[in-house]
């Protein structure tokens, strides 16, 4: 693994909190990779997902495509988003990291930010985009934009076509590996940590082809039923951080701990939440079959190794959760149009096709999932590298 193109990291002079800028590499002068924000981020987890957004990339490239996967980036503040102090510790991090941001880093949202709220203190920063770095790579920058705003635009059933088009690729994952199988869907139950953009999203699209959803975890703990939650009307109950109004809970819907969705009688564990999640020592209490990691890194190395040896697959990030970054990428460069019914059927089957061909190729090494994707993003980068050389 070789060592990151640019690491940084900022003071904030008002609250001494710390903000980090990892990018893993460039292709092309450019690279992309989200925004996040939580107490306790550190510079060597953004680094480990900065190293993840460039194989992200790569997994997606097609050389026919006129979208070329960007290198790898990613940037971190180590503050609470709740805290009143957040939003002004972003723009001042967005001011401080401003030259890159407008010379090659291309960012959005990530855990704990909205892409509204980037784009609110991007432009406070003084920042055309949280993008324009890839403006000079647009044959028709004004067309591009507008395509990418109209996409934005769109909502499906009460929800923006950007918050959905990631848990799209999370289900279609899912589906993949359940055909695979030879699993129905039907009967086939899911339990998730996290009922944000990516988890809830998620939920909807699974849910909508047959599979049940008996546990769903948030701040204030998991909510429970056998006979599978009403998804739609948790998510109508969402407030913007994805925690669940209890007043939307029926008769049959229980409340336990935080900690019971990894424990829940189910078969697919999504856990769409925070990084480390799974560890060695909660690994134990997993029974499902399944694991889809629709946050970055939930899963431990270490814990990973002990699911697999117990029969335990673990469908990594770099693949799960990569729609929503290649979404916007095929629509501002013109792959697909800004219309729900394209995305999603993009979106399918871009992600139905590299699952299946990370699941063979694991199949075939005798390895993990997450190991087959590693390798194959490893032969695209020198794929991209060998027509965009390195820039130096």
């Amino acid at each position: 693994m070789t060592a990151p193109h640019l690491s940084l990291t900022w003071t904030d002079h008002v609250t001494g909190r710390q903000g980090f800028l990892v990018v893993d590499r460039l292709v092309r002068g450019v690279c992309s990779g989200g925004l996040r924000m939580r107490d306790g981020c550190t510079a060597a987890e953004v680094a480990g997902l900065a190293r993840g957004m460039s194989m992200k990339e790569a997994l997606h490239y097609d050389p026919d495509a006129r979208y070329v996967p960007l290198g790898g980036a990613k940037g971190g503040i180590d503050c609470d988003p709740r805290d009143p102090a957040a939003y002004g510790l972003l723009v001042r991090y967005l001011r401080a990291v401003r030259p890159y941001v407008e010379s090659c880093w291309t960012t959005g949202e990530d855990l704990g930010l909205s892409q509204d709220l980037v784009d609110r203190a991007a432009a406070e920063a003084g920042l055309v985009s949280s993008i324009q770095a890839v403006y000079p790579l647009l044959p028709d920058e004004a067309a591009a934009r507008a395509r990418l705003a109209d996409a934005f635009a769109v909502e499906v059933d009460g929800l923006g076509l950007d918050e959905l088009v990631g848990g799209c690729g999370v289900a279609e994952s899912v589906l993949t590996a359940l055909d695979r199988a030879g699993v129905p869907y039907a009967g086939t139950r899911v339990a998730l940590q996290g009922l944000g953009t990516m988890g809830g999203a998620t939920a909807r699209f699974l849910t909508r082809a047959g599979l049940s959803v008996v546990a769903v975890a948030d701040v204030k703990g998991t909510l429970a039923n056998p006979a599978g939650l009403d998804v739609e009307a948790l998510l109508a109950a969402r407030d913007g951080h994805g925690t669940v109004d209890r007043a939307a809970l029926r008769p049959g819907d229980r409340e336990l701990p935080g900690g019971a969705w990894l424990s829940a009688d189910a078969e697919v564990l999504v856990p769409a939440a925070v990084s480390w999640a799974v560890d060695p020592g909660n690994q134990e209490q997993v029974r499902a079959r399944w694991i889809a990691e629709a946050a970055n890194m939930p899963v431990v190395p270490r814990a990973e190794e002990l699911l697999h040896a117990r029969g335990v697959t673990v469908l990594p990030d770099v693949v799960v959760n990569s729609g929503t970054n290649a979404w916007w990428w095929w629509t501002l460069f013109g792959d697909i149009g800004p219309d729900a019914d394209g995305a999603f059927a993009h979106v399918r089957r871009s992600m139905r096709t590299l699952v299946e061909r990370v699941l063979s190729r694991a199949d075939a090494d005798g390895t993990t999932p997450r190991a087959a994707a590693h390798a194959l993003a490893e032969d695209r980068l020198a794929a991209i590298a060998e027509r965009f050389p390195p820039h130096r």
